[in-house]
């Protein structure tokens, strides 16, 4: 976050020192490094590059020390991110586990929602990272894609389809249709496959909308109607024989799962950590299951 003094808080000085330091710091470099708007403070336009030049050099010091042999800086505090549905119940815990093992004195609070809301929850301040299935908003944040998914329909084992490779879209739009609800990645994700072949999703008979793809697997064994969801939410499910999954011909479903920041905003120590720990996990920048 921007505020001077959670700042001083962290670092052990007064909000005075702060505001002094950063006072010489615009005299040196000739511009303004924050923006104030409707109370709140924000990175200016130079502020942004300098940052990004300081995250360099941090990133820079941290390599130094680990090629040396010295121990990771101790990174202390709490850290509040949020995630949508897929990232946050098929990829976040295993990031977690070796985050808690490298910084343990880092205090994770984790909220999970869809891609909207989670959103909403950085434009607001109130996290400093979002794990999410679509980018973020151009204007104010920082998209960058972690890992590859894609979007397979799944039926139940007794469906006429479940020994079958595939289906074309004309078969799918006869079959009753679950999908998730608007904000979610996976109904964005949907919709835009449908519009590169001229196809709306309100051609298809949708039988249920549902906010969660846990309801929406128990709905499909239940016999209420076919979906299409995320690779990576319905891989033991299928694994297990639980659910047979197979492609739509025709329909690209991939997609790509983002990691957010605000631009407009310093990204805390806890924060940059937890991004490390993200870029070293084996899922990333690789397709889903």
């Amino acid at each position: 976050m921007l505020n001077f003094t959670a700042a001083a808080e962290e670092l052990g000085f007064t909000q005075a020192a702060v505001s002094q330091r950063i006072k010489v710091l615009e005299h040196d470099v000739g511009q303004s490094l924050f923006d104030r708007q409707s109370g709140r403070v924000y990175l200016s336009e130079a502020g942004r590059r300098l940052y990004d030049y300081a995250q360099k050099i941090l990133t820079l010091h941290r390599a130094a020390r680990n090629a040396l042999g010295q121990p990771p800086e101790d990174v202390a505090g709490d850290l509040a991110l949020a995630a949508s549905t897929v990232p946050a119940e098929h990829l976040l815990p295993a990031i977690l586990q070796d985050f808690q093992k490298r910084y343990p004195k880092v205090h994770v609070a984790a909220t999970v929602g869809d891609s909207d809301a989670v959103l909403h929850h950085l434009e607001d301040g109130k996290v400093s990272l979002a794990l999410v299935g679509k980018p973020g908003p151009t204007p104010w944040s920082d998209s960058r894609a972690f890992a590859r998914d894609k979007l397979v329909l799944v039926v139940p084992p007794t469906h006429a389809w479940a020994k079958r490779a595939h289906v074309t879209v004309a078969q799918l739009m006869k079959e009753p249709l679950i999908v998730r609800e608007n904000g979610s990645g996976t109904r964005a994700c949907l919709e835009e496959g449908l519009a590169k072949i001229g196809i709306d999703l309100s051609a298809f008979s949708i039988s249920l909308e549902m906010g969660s793809n846990e309801s929406i697997k128990e709905a499909v064994l239940r016999g209420a109607g076919v979906a299409l969801l995320s690779a990576f939410a319905v891989r033991h499910d299928v694994e297990t024989k639980r659910l047979a999954s197979l492609e739509v011909q025709g329909l690209d479903t991939s997609r790509d799962l983002y990691l957010i920041t605000d631009r407009r905003r310093i990204v805390p120590p806890a924060a940059r950590a937890f991004v490390e720990v993200l870029e070293g996990m084996p899922f990333v920048r690789v397709a889903g299951p």
